[in-house]
């Protein structure tokens, strides 16, 4: 009975997690579009690389969401949105003196 319980307490946490994930797109995308911003401000030559990149992330994960029809999809925008985030958080700290 107890493994019976937690397998459905498992799926439920499951389902919960996947209907976030899309629901977060929004949520990481504008985080990486306002890094994005910031590492804009003050590109050197050891930054551009790494801003050209985001902006390269970002596009797709904004194309991930707007074409999503799983949530695999919607996954994927997530991800590539956080890779534009940690690239634009690296050129902000690399602009830092």
């Amino acid at each position: 009975m107890i493994k019976i319980l937690a397998a459905g307490v498992l799926a439920a946490v499951v389902g919960l997690v996947s209907a976030a994930w899309a629901f977060n797109c929004p949520v990481v995308i504008k985080q990486a579009e306002d890094m994005l911003k910031k590492a804009e401000g003050k590109p050197n030559a050891d930054t551009k690389p790494l801003i050209d990149e985001a902006k390269k992330y970002l596009t797709e994960a904004k194309a991930h969401h707007e074409n999503a029809k799983t949530k695999r999809d919607h996954g994927d925008a997530v991800r590539k949105a956080k890779f534009a985030l940690a690239l634009a958080e690296e050129a902000v700290t690399l602009q830092t003196p």
